[in-house]
């Protein structure tokens, strides 16, 4: 069977080409074999399920494992404690039955005699002892049992035998490792009450899990060379590695994603512009991590109003995981440098365009519609200092009569609305996160094989134009471009300035005050 790239669930090494996580999974079988109970808690499709399997399989002989999942039980195997214990062995039979047989039929041995907690920790007690080797036990999808009261009370059970077994009281699992998108303390909000949800927790046992699950630039080039000399193709893995990683952040389901997609597509561009080709694919069909990001921020207040103001007015929020518990949970912050940043580019950009989608923004961009969009190409070419001439005359014609708070608030959104859909098809932008602070942003605009960087600025004086002028052409300096342009919103102030390329620190910038 030929190795393909693969964004459908598991990925198995000699079926699918994939980043080599063998060292990841070398150093969680080490806290399995320091008897560590822990949690991988993971955003989705953050590649858990296909790191559980290979350390599984690293576990195998030296173990017994019992590698589980409760997604697709239904209801019944919770309805009550009688339910759950008088069939979790057969459960756990059935889950171990074509990777150890002789262990399912133990397991099946011990059924009948398990009917409610005390018998089931019994239960596994007398397994272990007749089975004369350590168990590991691995659950997968636990969100799935995340409203079960008896899921909770036998992570309880788990947890008083850990405690009992280091006081040399008992016997239990060498090592429980669950997998899912919210840790232990995350499970319980759902059936405790508001006052004790942060703490108390049935698995206050658990270690942390420091592992890093995200690609690095250099794993992802290492697959790529493997699948280049599988298929006879002679690229710069590299620079497509390093391009991947600067859209993606190493997010796994991305990564495969940007591969395949470039793989199955009929001219196969392993070129750093092919990567962001197929980005814009990406970004234009439907997947469910992308309905996933976006159900999150919308079924979350505070995570929408967080994202709405990093992203449409420029504010930057220190790093609390805390305060944004939720939204670095499901893998939409992260920390940068001590600041809040959207994960990756590409959510980013869905982000971008899902906000400016929205019916209050639409109604503000309504004068948009009649933007002629072809005058600002010619021969295939985005003509930036025309644009934002037009951007400025439109702004002077639409909203010269708002106030200040008004520009503030929306003069980034409208810039954006503005821009998009006359690079729609022929270009992307990106917000650089970095720079999001002292209100202003960077946008790097891709139209063919051309970048333009733009800088967004609030006036705060005229003393501000010239530090953005310099902050600018620093950043072009770090981006090796020769010249950038520079918006800033005037708020009512310097009306009749008129836009001229400036040179600052040997750059060329093109400066609007709007």
């Amino acid at each position: 069977m030929k190795k393909k790239f693969n964004t459908a669930g598991l990925c198995i090494p000699e079926r699918h080409y994939m980043v080599d996580i063998s060292a990841r999974v070398a150093e969680i079988k080490q806290m399995a074999d320091d008897g560590e109970y822990f949690t991988i808690n993971r955003p989705r499709q953050y590649g858990k399920t296909t790191t559980l399997n290979l350390l599984s399989r690293a576990l195998q002989g030296e173990y017994a494992v019992i590698d589980t999942s409760f997604e697709g039980t239904g209801d019944s195997l919770f309805e009550s404690e009688q339910a759950f214990c008088s069939r979790i062995f057969k459960r756990f039979s059935s889950n171990v039955k074509f990777t150890d047989e002789q262990f399912s039929v133990l397991l099946l041995k011990y059924q009948n005699e398990i009917h409610d907690f005390d018998s089931l920790s019994d239960g596994i007690s007398s397994l272990i002892m007749e089975t004369g080797k350590g168990i590991v036990l691995l659950i997968d999808e636990v969100d799935k049992s995340s409203e079960s009261k008896v899921f909770l009370q036998f992570l309880g059970l788990l947890r008083n035998k850990y405690l009992a077994r280091s006081a040399g009281k008992d016997i239990t699992f060498q090592s429980v490792i669950l997998a899912g998108v919210h840790d232990i303390k995350n499970l319980k909000l759902r059936i405790r009450s508001e006052g004790d949800k942060r703490f108390n927790s049935p698995w206050n046992i658990a270690v942390k899990f420091p592992i890093d699950m995200s690609f690095a630039a250099q794993e992802i080039a290492a697959m790529l060379t493997a699948y280049g000399a599988d298929k006879g193709l002679d690229f710069d893995a590299a620079a497509i590695a390093a391009e991947i990683h600067k859209l993606t952040n190493g997010y796994p389901y991305l990564v495969s994603d940007i591969c395949q997609t470039i793989d199955e597509a009929p001219d196969r561009d392993w070129t750093p512009q092919g990567v962001t080709a197929a980005a814009k694919i990406i970004l234009y069909e439907k997947s469910t991590l992308f309905d996933d990001v976006i159900k999150n921020i919308e079924n979350n207040e505070e995570v929408k109003n967080t994202v709405i103001a990093m992203l449409l007015s420029g504010e930057s929020f220190s790093y609390n995981p805390y305060t944004f518990e939720q939204g670095i949970l499901y893998g939409i912050f992260i920390e940068k440098d001590g600041k809040m940043a959207i994960h990756n580019q590409l959510f980013e950009e869905m982000i971008y365009a899902y906000l400016l989608e929205q019916q209050n923004i639409r109604q503000l961009a309504r004068p948009l519609l009649s933007v002629e969009q072809g005058q600002f190409t010619e021969s295939g070419r985005l003509d930036m200092e025309l644009v934002l001439r037009k951007f400025r005359e439109f702004m002077h014609r639409e909203y010269r009569k708002e106030d200040g708070k008004f520009i503030e608030r929306n003069g980034r959104m409208l810039f954006l609305a503005y821009l998009k859909p006359i690079i729609n098809g022929r270009g992307n932008y990106w917000v650089e996160p970095e720079t999001r602070e002292n209100k202003r942003m960077d946008i790097a605009v891709t139209y063919s094989d051309e970048v333009f960087i733009v800088e967004l600025k609030i006036w705060y004086g005229k003393e501000y134009i010239q530090k953005g002028l310099l902050q600018l052409a620093g950043y072009l300096d770090i981006q090796g471009e020769s010249k950038g342009y520079l918006i800033t919103f005037g708020l009512g102030q310097m009306d009749d300035a008129e836009p001229e390329w400036i040179k600052a620190e040997g750059k060329s910038i093109f400066s609007v005050i709007v």
